[in-house]
């Protein structure tokens, strides 16, 4: 399992001193699903995964972005299960 970031730190590991947005609109981004994967909120604080991304509803790349943002590992296990189990349906 993966160690979840606060905004602050997730906010420090993506931009440079001098560009970091404040906490008021990284909270903002977070509720408006500016950042993906959607962070989640626990008790008073905002929870992201690393390696999230801010997504732009007006960019016109969005899609690239998220598709490169996403990984394949979940997609191999499932394979692999079905390989491994033989719950695949094979042609004859």
């Amino acid at each position: 399992m993966t160690k979840l970031l606060t905004l602050e730190e997730w906010a420090d590991e993506v931009y440079t001193d001098k560009s970091k947005p404040t906490v008021p609109t990284l909270q903002r981004w977070a509720r408006n699903g500016n950042i993906y994967p959607t962070p989640d909120k626990q008790g008073r604080q905002y929870l992201v995964k690393p390696g999230a991304i801010y997504i732009n509803p007006n960019d016109l790349n969005l899609g690239k972005k998220i598709r490169d943002a996403q990984s394949a590992e979940p997609a191999r296990a499932a394979f692999m299960e079905k390989v491994i189990n033989g719950t695949a349906k094979g042609r004859v």
